[in-house]
């Protein structure tokens, strides 16, 4: 990195602007500085390139093979996933750039300099993640221009102008998300090896986000993606407000290596789950009563995100009504419930360890796949299974069962 000297802000400029002015200078000179070398730009470049070409020969041969069998509405949405999926690759590629941002300059022995300038935390962080950002964004946008130009070129439809604007937006959003990621990696990974080896954990994630905004856009509900691009967009805020509140600048030069030490692990839960109580009556008394009181938060928004499940599952029953008697319930009695009793117990003891084994394999794989989505996915069984309940109550009411 070239070496830095920070040019005041012009005079006249409001607080904010000069606030975020080092920042800017620190992005300027960054991206200077990547777009002189390059081993860094011509991997980005060529492969931005190539692969647009790559996916409007998929997309000519795939309208034709579909409309061979008159599948045309498979092709027609067809091309906008192409269009997506070209635009996560460049990303994908240059988020090395963003996970190498710290680590790899300590690794180059020119951090240094950089720390000893007089910036601000935050201000250091926010000019590399939009140093990061930038050739993130740019490839990914040049890529998408190539192959909407291709599209032009071979006579193929675009997709509609709505629907472009929505996978420029996921485009945006998706990057500042993954950048957001990869920078904090870059912080509290101790080596590029082990930032890229941690980069998995972002990238995989993204893979499969990519999947169901494909599964959105091929059953047609475009205005879903409106609140993908925004539940993506709050992702990304958080990374960068953990980033923010992790990044520390004398850590980075004191940081060499982490050891794994699980017996330090273990005290620091014992000591948390415990709070310090010397018996089962004393644990009661104040541990509990701490925990429970930690906890009146979650449990008002775990009570909320419910309610919102059985009021969404009640108003799908006009959507999709469901009639009882094409199953023969609709004239149950209480003789036939107590039939259906006897023929489902519902209060055996493996019935109710059957529910119960259910029930913990489901919050242990929320609480796996919460870690990896700050909780999103981890609240998702919760508001389905809430879903579910609020769309049979609401049925039954309708059929006018008690």
């Amino acid at each position: 990195m070239s070496e830095i000297s920070l040019p005041k802000a012009s005079p006249g400029r409001g607080k904010v602007f000069s606030a975020f002015y080092p920042a800017w200078v620190i992005t300027l000179r960054e991206v200077r500085d990547q777009f002189r070398d390059w081993r860094i730009i011509f991997p980005v470049v060529g492969l931005t390139l190539v692969f647009p070409f790559i996916m409007n020969w998929t997309a000519q041969h795939m309208l034709s093979f579909v409309q061979r069998y008159g599948a045309t509405l498979i092709g027609e949405r067809l091309v906008p996933f192409l269009l997506m999926i070209v635009g996560f690759f460049p990303i994908s590629v240059s988020l090395v750039i963003a996970l190498e941002s710290f680590v790899g300059e300590k690794e180059r022995s020119s951090i240094e300099p950089l720390l000893n300038t007089p910036l601000k935390d935050w201000q250091l962080y926010l000019g590399k993640l939009m140093a990061a950002t930038v050739p993130s964004l740019l490839s990914s946008f040049l890529g998408m221009s190539v192959y909407l130009a291709g599209l032009a070129f071979r006579d193929i439809p675009w997709p509609e102008p709505g629907m472009l604007v929505q996978i420029f937006a996921l485009t945006a959003v998706q990057a500042l998300m993954m950048v957001s990621g990869a920078v904090v990696v870059s912080t509290q990974a101790t080596s590029v090896r082990a930032a890229n080896l941690l980069a998995s954990f972002i990238i995989i994630p993204s893979a499969f986000l990519i999947q169901w905004e494909a599964l959105v856009m091929f059953w047609g509900n475009n205005d879903t993606l409106w609140w993908v691009v925004l539940g993506v967009l709050v992702l990304a805020i958080l990374l960068v407000r953990i980033g923010l509140a992790q990044f520390r600048r004398e850590e980075l030069l004191g940081r060499e290596i982490d050891v794994l030490r699980l017996a330090w692990s273990w005290g620091v839960f014992r000591q948390a789950f415990t709070g310090g109580a010397r018996g089962p009556r004393e644990w009661y008394g104040r541990a509990v009563r701490q925990t429970l009181r930690r906890l009146m938060l979650p449990a008002l928004l775990v009570a909320g995100m419910s309610a919102a499940g059985i009021l969404l599952g009640d108003q799908q029953v006009d959507r999709f009504p469901f009639l009882f008697d094409q199953i023969g319930l609709s004239d149950l009695s209480k003789e036939g419930m107590e039939g259906i009793l006897e023929e489902w117990p519902l209060f055996t003891t493996q019935s109710m360890l059957l529910v119960w084994w259910q029930n913990v394999r489901v919050l242990l794989l929320a609480l796996v796949l919460g870690i990896f989505t700050f909780g999103v996915v981890g609240v998702m069984p919760l508001i389905l299974t809430m879903g579910i309940t609020g769309f049979l109550l609401g049925a039954l009411a309708r059929a006018g069962f008690p």
